[in-house]
């Protein structure tokens, strides 16, 4: 009977314990701002984060994004242009700092010769493309256990998402046009949003979750 009441109380406490670092993070909303969309792809991004005892919710939004080109946009000398990507997710809370999301996106395309200015007189092809992927998300609060509640909100969130390309606005996925440079008709497919033409995504992002302590 004793070993029971102490299993039970230990249980009890450890329960308690639990729920008061779920709550720690729950029920909060953060603004994030990625850092390798300026410093890769010179654009901007931004992403708002509501949390909930198990479940985070989540919009992003990237503008005017130029990322590296590769394979045959590179042989070509093709320059890429993403004006927005949009999209949201849902996950699951594994812990107060790690989750994993899954998350349906759209990107707007715009296809230039490299080195052009960026108009619509010299504009190649415009077309969107859809993506499904999951993210899995890792935050970190330097300033958590600080006893300054404004400092405790500052937040970091490491990322990397595998977004898979599911449809396109490009009839088979791929378009043929005119280069200027080899002055014959050329083929592109539809690209990948990840690094190297890949879906695979890494990211870091900085900012700040509302409601402390």
């Amino acid at each position: 009977m004793i070993i029971a009441m102490a299993t039970m109380s230990i249980s009890s406490a450890f329960a308690q314990t639990k729920n008061k670092k779920e709550l720690l993070y729950s029920n909060r909303f953060s603004i994030l701002f990625g850092m390798l969309q300026p410093l890769v792809a010179k654009g901007f991004n931004v992403e708002v984060n509501y949390t909930t005892k198990r479940m985070i919710f989540d919009y992003s939004h990237g503008i005017s994004l130029d990322p590296p080109v590769v394979g045959d946009f590179k042989t070509q000398k093709i320059a890429l242009h993403i004006p927005t990507t949009t999209g949201f997710g849902i996950g699951y809370r594994f812990s107060s700092f790690f989750d994993v999301r899954f998350e349906p996106k759209l990107h707007s395309w715009e296809i230039y010769n490299e080195g052009d200015v960026q108009n619509d007189n010299t504009l190649i092809k415009k077309f969107n493309t859809f993506t499904l992927g999951v993210g899995a998300y890792y935050r970190y609060m330097p300033f958590k256990n600080s006893e300054n509640k404004f400092l405790q909100g500052f937040t970091t969130s490491t990322s990397i998402r595998y977004w898979q390309n599911v449809g396109t606005t490009l009839r088979d996925d791929k378009f043929s046009y005119l280069n200027k440079n080899t002055n014959k008709t050329e083929t592109l497919s539809a690209p990948n949003i990840g690094f190297a033409n890949s879906p695979i995504i890494f990211n870091i992002a900085i900012g700040y979750t509302f409601g402390g302590k």
